[in-house]
């Protein structure tokens, strides 16, 4: 059996109860590299195989799967996060499938939430945001067309924007093309959750400056919109004592 892992956005207890115990009773566990915290291999046990994926091919992860496969031993693939966002598990999991393995999923704490916790951020603000958008530039790899950085920044809603810590002055350029404001509140988030977590509170127009200044060249993600740094508000109907719920009366 395969078991697919979410390992969170990077502090060691931020792995789910299930996912640590997968690497607990793991015969192999196969890691995302850098991305992984290395505490999390703490978890396993004495007698475990362990792959650091960062060196392998495709074809080099699925020879571990199907080797421990035939051995009867269970393996974990950890990938940072949660699996579902940027974790190129389809590829893996339709090679299981023709080959008749097994295999279930784990969800993690995505960075995007450790993020929001490192800002005691709330994304979806009565009145300011109801959706977040989570994305990232084009680099060596592609992004559809239809969903450029401009055309998602037409909504102004909240904006989490992975693995472009490396083109912030054309992310910033792509933004206000598309519309947000140069001043709109933004946060640049490093590791979030680690013990070198670090974060900073910033505008569209001047992320990639505070980047410079303060020596973030990856492993960041960028909060864009007016929930990162909202004064007003509307104070959310769910517990307003003059909104009838189905659980309460409006008492005024």
């Amino acid at each position: 059996m395969v078991h697919f892992v979410g390992a969170g956005p990077g502090a060691p207890d931020l792995i789910t109860v299930r996912g640590k115990q997968y690497l607990e009773e793991a015969d192999v566990i196969i890691y995302a590299g850098s991305l992984v915290n290395p505490k999390l291999l703490e978890y396993s046990k004495d007698v475990c195989t362990i792959h650091n994926s960062a060196k392998m091919t495709l074809e080099e992860v699925i020879s571990v799967m199907e080797r421990a496969e035939a051995e009867g031993k269970m393996t974990v693939r950890l990938h940072t996060g949660d699996p579902c966002i940027y974790g190129a598990i389809r590829e893996q999991m339709d090679i299981l499938d023709e080959k008749g393995i097994p295999y279930d999923s784990c969800p993690g704490v995505s960075a995007f939430c450790g993020a929001a916790s490192a800002l005691n951020l709330e994304y979806t603000l009565p009145d300011i945001s109801q959706s977040v958008i989570i994305t990232r530039m084009e680099g060596r790899t592609p992004v559809p067309a239809k969903e450029s950085i401009q055309s998602f920044a037409a909504h102004n809603a909240t904006m989490v924007i992975f693995l472009s810590t490396g083109m912030l002055e054309e992310l910033s350029r792509r933004l206000v093309e598309g519309g947000y404001r140069e001043d709109t509140p933004a946060a640049i988030v490093y590791k979030a959750t680690w013990p070198d977590e670090k974060k900073f509170i910033c505008t569209v127009g001047t992320l990639a400056q505070t980047a410079k200044e303060n020596n973030i060249t990856k492993t960041a993600l960028m909060l864009v919109g007016d929930a990162v740094n909202a004064a007003h508000y509307d104070r959310s109907k769910l517990y307003d004592p003059g909104f009838t719920t189905e659980f309460r009366e409006a008492t005024k």
